[in-house]
């Protein structure tokens, strides 16, 4: 009987993969990606960053939740997670908003250029940027179709065959 504990690395990407189900399942999901360093061979990540691309018209509330439950597991790890947004466009978008309830004048802490313009969109673009080329060629595209640019570590290579695997 195997007792081994998963390791860091891999409740992330565990994490991840649940994550990503989800959200594949969502009205208006057009690709998912992975960013960051889950892509390098790090034994202990400080994090995981996902690269959604939605619709422009598609409402951000289930997304945002599926967020929420990401970064929420990723904590009890002590490590973090971003849910980063583009549109079909390969515009980058903001992240998703951290609040249950997102609008205007409801946190006096939310930092977004346009908090309530499109709920649960966090465009706190002063702070966080991604590159053009990254929103549009993401290293490693995870749905609806796999596509990996460079090399991968190799448990990152069996997250992607079982995702595969199940589609």
């Amino acid at each position: 009987m195997d007792t081994q504990q998963p390791t860091l690395r891999e409740r992330l990407l565990i994490e991840a993969e649940q994550f990503v189900r989800a959200v594949a399942r969502l009205e208006g999901i057009r690709g998912i990606a992975l960013l960051g360093s889950i892509l390098t061979p790090k034994q202990e990540p400080k994090d995981i960053d996902v690269l959604v691309v939605v619709d422009n018209e598609v409402d951000l509330a289930p997304l945002a939740k599926c967020a929420r439950q990401l970064q929420g597991r990723a904590q009890s790890m002590n490590r973090g997670a971003d849910v980063f947004l583009a549109n079909p466009e390969g515009e980058y978008l903001g992240r998703t908003c951290r609040w249950r309830e997102c609008g205007p004048g409801i946190r006096a802490a939310c930092d977004a250029l346009h908090c309530g313009r499109r709920h649960y969109l966090h465009d706190d673009l002063q702070d966080i940027r991604l590159a053009p080329e990254v929103v549009q060629m993401p290293p490693v595209r995870v749905w609806p179709v796999i596509e990996v640019r460079g090399d991968i570590p190799a448990d990152l290579e069996r997250f992607l065959e079982r995702l595969n695997h199940a589609a």
